[in-house]
């Protein structure tokens, strides 16, 4: 009983009726005209508490292969624990390439470093599924094959043989 004396001091409240009639005043998008989007998405649509800046722009310049792979090639250097190990490799895996087997050599030497055998057999799986190819793949088993038994890391093929495909 008490809330109805207060609402009934105070009148009613204009600014529901206010934001219908402007909401009704406004054309509606095609998408709405079509009843392919909800009305309550529409009403978020209008609502002028989302922003509406454009999006920034990155100010880095691309960079090429050879920076990406000297850039990398540091990054792994510097490796003290597992953490930044498996951090620097996924933003390397993250990129449009396969990095190239400099910073993929770098990239074992730190998981030897840091006595992580696991991530080291892990990163070839990465460049498998990061090559177009068997052949590709089989390029950078090559190359990286006198490092890989100096290591003393074995691929995942090797050692789960019955779950090749």
């Amino acid at each position: 009983m008490a809330a109805s004396l207060l609402r009934a001091a105070r009148g009613p409240s204009s600014s529901f009726f206010r934001a219908n009639l402007i909401a009704a005043a406004r054309p509606q998008p095609l998408a709405a005209r079509a009843g392919l989007v909800a009305p309550s998405m529409l009403a978020l649509a209008g609502s002028k508490s989302f922003s509406t800046t454009t999006r920034m722009r990155s100010e880095h310049q691309e960079e090429t292969f050879e920076e990406f792979t000297a850039r990398y090639e540091k990054e792994f250097d510097g490796v003290q624990d597992v953490f930044e190990l498996q951090r620097n490799l996924n933003n390397a895996f993250a990129y449009d390439l396969v990095p190239s087997p400099s910073v993929l050599a770098a990239a074992l030497k730190a998981a030897r470093r840091v006595n992580d055998f696991p991530t080291a057999v892990r990163i070839f799986e990465g460049v498998k599924a990061k090559v177009e190819n068997k052949g590709q793949y089989q390029q950078y088993l090559d190359e990286l094959k006198p490092l890989r038994e100096e290591l003393g890391i074995v691929l995942k093929e090797d050692l789960y043989p019955e779950e090749q495909q």
